[in-house]
This record gives C-alpha cells, sequence and structure tokens, in this order.
C-alpha cells in the first residue's frame, strides 16, 4: 500500500505578498524617473497601495486555486470532483442494525418504530425465534446500541418488554477526507481488476458495517480466497454481518458460480478477525501521594488506547500476513505519561517479558493488569 503523505500546501505564490508587490512597483518607477517621491504618504505611493493589494488578492486567488488543482492538497469538495474521474466516491455513512427482543413474542412489530438513548429504531425483519431486526434510522455510529430498553414511539397494546440485546451490523460515518484520499492514491498503484485482490479490497470496504479487512488469495488450493474482516467499529464481526459479506461476495449455496461479486471459480470463505486476551503485569513507583487506585482508571484507559490504535492498523498492510505486535516498551511509555506514576519496571506481557507477536487474524484486548 502507497504511504501517502500530503504535501505542504504553501503554494507557489506564498511569497507574493502585499509589501513584495509594492516594493517591486515603486522599485521600477524609481528606475525610469528616480526623482519622483515615492516614500510612504507620498501621492505615488499611496496610488500603487491598492493595486498592491488587489495582485495580493490575485495570487492569494491562484494559490488556492493551484493546491485544489491537485488531489494531495484539495480540499474535500474538490477531492471529490477529482476522484469521480475514476469512478470513485466517499463510502457513505451507513445505518446500524441491531436484534431486538421483546415480550410477548407473538406479537408483529414490523414497522414499529422505536428509541434508546435518543436514537430511534425500526423494526424491519422477524426472527423464527421471535426476535426482530432492527436499523436506526440515523446513519452513522450514533446507532452502534448494543444493549438498552426500547420506548416505543407510538402506543402498542399487550408489550411488556423491548429491548436491544445485541449489535448485529455496526453502522458507520461517511468515509473521512484523509482515508478517502489515500484510498484514491491507492487505486493508481493497484489497479482494481477481474477480481484481483485489489478488487476484493474494494468490494469489501464497502459493504455496510465493514470497517477493516484481510484478503487472503490462493488460501486452499487454486480458485480459494479467504476474507477475514473487523466490523466498522473495529471490533470482532456478528455472524450475522460474516454471513452478509459472504453472501454479497459468494453465496454458499453457490460456491464458486459467480452469483456475487467475486468472478466464476472463486470459491470464498468469509471470516471474522478474534480477540487476543493481553494479561499485563508489571511493578510501578508512585509519586509521593499516589496508589494503584487512584491512577488505576488512567493506567487502564492509556492501555486500551494504544491497542486501540494497534487495531486500526489491522488490515491497512496490502500483505494479509502482516501480523500486529504488541510492545512492552509502547506500554511503559503510556504508563509512565500518566501524573502520578514515577517508574515502571518488570513488566510481562500474559506472563512473559517480551513483546508478543499476534496472530494474522487477531487484534489485541486488554486482560488483566497486576501490579505489584
Amino acid at each position: 500500500m502507497a504511504n501517502y503523505t500530503p504535501r505542504d500546501p504553501g503554494g507557489s505564490f506564498f511569497d507574493q505578498t502585499f509589501e513584495e508587490i509594492l516594493r517591486r512597483a515603486i522599485a521600477r518607477i524609481r528606475e525610469r524617473h528616480p526623482n519622483v517621491d515615492t516614500r510612504e504618504g507620498s501621492i505615488l505611493h499611496a496610488a500603487l497601495a491598492p493595486f498592491a493589494a488587489e495582485h495580493n488578492e490575485a495570487y492569494s486567488a491562484l494559490d488556492i486555486f493551484l493546491n485544489e488543482s491537485f488531489a494531495d492538497t484539495a480540499s474535500r469538495y474538490h477531492l471529490i470532483k477529482r476522484a469521480a474521474e475514476r469512478g470513485m466516491r466517499p463510502l457513505p455513512a451507513t445505518h446500524a442494525i441491531a436484534r431486538g427482543e421483546f415480550t410477548p413474542t407473538g406479537g408483529d412489530l414490523i414497522g414499529r418504530r422505536f428509541v434508546v438513548d435518543g436514537v430511534t429504531f425500526a423494526a424491519f425483519e422477524r426472527e423464527p425465534d421471535g426476535t426482530y431486526g432492527l436499523r436506526c434510522e440515523t446513519p452513522g455510529e450514533v446507532g452502534n446500541i448494543s444493549d438498552g430498553k426500547l420506548i416505543p414511539v407510538d402506543f402498542i397494546n399487550s408489550l411488556e418488554t423491548a429491548r436491544i440485546v445485541e449489535l448485529l451490523i455496526p453502522g458507520r460515518e461517511e468515509e473521512e477526507t484523509e482515508a478517502f484520499r489515500q484510498r484514491y492514491f491507492d487505486s493508481f498503484l493497484n489497479l482494481a481488476y477481474g477480481g484481483n485482490v485489489a478488487q476484493y479490497r474494494e468490494w469489501v470496504i464497502a459493504m455496510p458495517g465493514v470497517g477493516a479487512r484481510k484478503i487472503y488469495p490462493v488460501w486452499n488450493g487454486g480458485g480459494t480466497v479467504r476474507v477475514s474482516i473487523l466490523g466498522s467499529d473495529l471490533n470482532p464481526p456478528s455472524a450475522v454481518l460474516i454471513d452478509d459479506v459472504q453472501t454479497r461476495l459468494d453465496p454458499i449455496p453457490n460456491n464458486g458460480e459467480g452469483l456475487g461479486l467475486a468472478p466464476i471459480g472463486h470459491w470464498v470463505t468469509v471470516t471474522g478477525a478474534q480477540t487476543a486476551t493481553i494479561d499485563i503485569a508489571a511493578a510501578l513507583t508512585y509519586q509521593v501521594g499516589f496508589n494503584w487506585v487512584m491512577v488505576q482508571a488512567q493506567a487502564e484507559a492509556a492501555i486500551e488506547d494504544y491497542f486501540a490504535e494497534l487495531t486500526r492498523e489491522w488490515g491497512k498492510d496490502w500483505d494479509a500476513q502482516v501480523r500486529l505486535v504488541v510492545r512492552i516498551s509502547q506500554i511503559e511509555t503510556r504508563l509512565l505519561g500518566i501524573n502520578g506514576i514515577l517508574d515502571i519496571s518488570g513488566t510481562t506481557l500474559n506472563g512473559q517479558a517480551r513483546n508478543i507477536e499476534l496472530g494474522t487474524d487477531d487484534i489485541p484486548a486488554r486482560g488483566v493488569i497486576s501490579i505489584g
């Protein structure tokens, strides 16, 4: 994958300041008329000042125009227009899908609307076990709710309880500008065509609920492709999301027949990334007046932030065999940045004093933190 770094957006006209334009104009007059008064406050100086100001505005406009002409410095609006020339648009925001449990289970709730935490869901599908699929009416991450009491918008006779019990397909926000810019440049280096790895990466990341993906070509013989995914909330995907991606790519009853996005002859298997629990042990030295109870919440948050950073890197590399590495040095550095912690020693991960290289389909999850 290309490591794209935007250039300095200073442009080619940043040195065309009001002062510089006015200086050049006065210098040209002095070349031809050395005895003319061009000092500040003179008639000529006053006449040239508006001219210099207008030219400075023109150069500023040219600078903006120049930056908007290139994809690496264009604003979002013009980047979208440039990418449209390659048939690309930012990935749209998607609606979260959750599972709701209701009692009694015999009623028909299709089309009924419910509110949880100020967010409205509508029932759209009834499952054989009596639960319902609920679609968030607002696209984006606001609907990523896995548990909560549902309040019906309109009165429902005989309804006793209503609750969200599982997030099936997480919603996502519209693709951010820099992620879209990177994807645009990647499209030049890795042409998506004919069911190659680049095309699978494009197909899968565009699917609702998918936040990251790895593609394993020829993983189990010729014609086989394995796709591993994370949800758009960067958590392991639900079975529903895995099944949805599988159906879109290569429906299981008709594997290899080309009835999904995958070409004829491609047998696709969709799996989900899993969490690898990391237990952390260390000896801390505290500043005067501090103890573990006082810094525990900050320490746990610092470790979770580090693990979240690692997770955001999962699937970015084109080589699916790249593994995340949980490093002791990174954990110690983040803990030492907490007010109240003076020193740290004897750090181990899962009982060993060394870094942990995770599996290709693993993301880290905080386990037990033992402080000596």
